[in-house]
């Protein structure tokens, strides 16, 4: 599933190639609502991460590596182990991802780290591991699909399904994850506030509309 989902993408990095000045113009109109609407600033946040050398290296090696091996790894478990509850992750999933695809495409969007007169640097390329070429030389990503954010919505599916699936007394941890995704993603300039906000609030919309089976005979989550 995770294969098909990335092949959809890649395709919308085809479609979205050629909206390069539309997506920088809602760039602008996302920052300025973002400071409209009176949140952080991403560039205070990135500040603070860029006072230790390590929690750079850390953060981008988070943003890199951790996003797909952990849905894999989580659809793999809840397979194997919650059947019936892997069959309502995998249309929750496979509804999110479709519906930020299309807002991909309906509503191309430069991040953050491209917008100079924000003060904001792209830590990936200046400190390593870098993820993404230069944008015209991207043959896999597409770096104009910034809102909503994918990182973000995997990430609070993960632990919305193990939460739900599992028994132990410390399953509320798992929230840590998409937690420490959505400082990662703003402090590493790859994402907007609202791009987890709009994210987040789809997600709602999705469980809402796709309820959770019934409890079954709870399994020990992993680790």
């Amino acid at each position: 599933m995770v294969t098909a989902l990335f092949l959809v993408y890649k395709l919308g990095r085809l479609l979205a190639s050629g909206r390069v000045a539309e997506a920088f113009d809602n760039a602008h109109r996302v920052w300025h609502l973002e400071r409209l609407l009176d949140l952080p600033s991403e560039t205070g946040v990135q500040q603070e991460l860029l006072q230790s050398q390590f929690l750079v290296h850390a953060a981008n090696c988070y943003y890199a590596y951790v996003h797909f091996p952990a849905a894999i790894a989580f659809l793999l478990w809840i397979y194997l182990r919650r059947p019936v509850h892997y069959r309502w992750v995998r249309r929750v999933m496979v509804a999110l991802t479709g519906i930020a695809l299309v807002l991909h495409l309906l509503v191309p969007l430069a991040p953050p780290r491209m917008l100079p007169h924000t003060g904001l640097i792209d830590t990936a390329a200046r400190f390593g591991p870098a993820v993404y070429g230069p944008p015209q030389a991207d043959t896999v990503a597409n770096q104009y699909a910034a809102m909503p954010s994918l990182h973000i919505g995997w990430a609070a599916v993960i632990a919305l399904g193990l939460i739900i699936t599992s028994r132990t007394r410390w399953r509320w941890l798992w929230l840590l994850h998409p937690v420490l995704t959505i400082a990662v993603v703003v402090s590493t300039a790859n994402h907007y506030w609202l791009d987890g906000i709009v994210v987040l609030a789809l997600l709602a919309v999705s469980v809402l509309l796709l309820r959770p089976p019934a409890a079954e005979q709870p399994a020990r989550a992993p680790g």
